[in-house]
């Protein structure tokens, strides 16, 4: 397993890029903008994870900005954290035997939600291309919420 990303949603992206690169002295590493999803994610790596965060993509911070505004509260701006494993059928079915509930499955062979047991969420991704569909994760519905 690798640490790849803590993501938090964010109210005022200029304000809070502001924020981590001027006064934290973040570096922006890359950013994605999906008008289907109306959304931008840039991700931030600390000034001396730049080099290792642009070739790996990881260990960064991922800032959420939703174009359609939304009050975040309860937490809900503190989106996941997210970890690379090796086979991700394998991981998730050593997780549910062990009686974790798998609330997004790995349907895509690429990606699944879990929570911890205080409720926050992780998201585990496939390390490199997604794994051929299977059974029984192909079908498997969503639980919850993560």
């Amino acid at each position: 397993m690798r640490y790849l990303h803590t993501m938090v949603r964010v109210s005022n992206l200029d304000e809070t890029l502001n924020f981590f690169t001027n006064l934290l002295g973040m570096v922006e590493t890359r950013r994605m903008e999906s008008e289907k999803g109306r959304f931008t994610n840039i991700f931030l790596a600390a000034g001396n994870d730049e080099g290792v965060a642009r070739d790996s993509k990881a260990p960064v911070l991922e800032l959420t900005y939703n174009w359609d505004p939304e009050e975040y509260s309860g937490g809900r701006n503190f989106g996941h954290l997210a970890y690379e494993v090796d086979n991700i059928y394998d991981t998730c079915q050593k997780l549910m035997d062990a009686g974790v509930d798998i609330n997004r499955p790995p349907r895509d062979g690429r990606m699944a939600f879990i929570l911890t047991p205080d409720n926050i969420s992780i998201e585990l991704l496939q390390a490199g291309d997604a794994l051929p569909n299977l059974e029984p994760w192909a079908s498997m519905e969503n639980t919850g919420s993560w």
